[in-house]
């Protein structure tokens, strides 16, 4: 056995496993990237003008979980939206002002009015076969 060949040998193998590694990082690199690209391609963004009506999401209710109590809070009215994401917004019920990052908030959708819808009377008949 000659250890100078041994030796070259076994160099060659150590670079063979870090061009495997070097492949591995690039190929997951890639794969985060699409990964990420694809997510923030499906986010909606959120966005709030002065007079709308949204809830808050009340972060305490994570540390002492209920299962039929909901996590968002009273509907609030925005005042103001800063330019940097954050929103200022009042309490209907005591006129409270506070400011809250936006993602926090969202849309509050009034219940629907009811209308009246006429109804038609179908028959039990089968339709004609001509």
């Amino acid at each position: 056995m000659d250890l100078d060949e041994a030796g070259i040998h076994r160099k060659l193998q150590v670079n063979e496993l870090e061009e495997l590694r070097n492949d591995a990082y690039e190929s997951s690199r890639i794969y985060k990237e699409k990964t990420k690209a694809f997510h923030d391609k499906m986010i909606r963004g959120k966005t709030f003008i002065a007079g709308q009506k949204v809830l808050l999401f009340h972060s305490r209710l994570k540390l002492f979980p209920s299962k039929l109590r909901s996590r968002w809070v009273d509907p609030f009215v925005v005042t103001y939206v800063f330019p940097h994401g954050a929103v200022q917004i009042r309490s209907e019920q005591t006129g409270n002002e506070f400011k809250v990052n936006g993602h926090r908030l969202k849309p509050y959708y009034t219940a629907f009015k009811e209308s009246n819808v006429e109804e038609e009377d179908f028959h039990d008949t089968p339709p004609s076969m001509d």
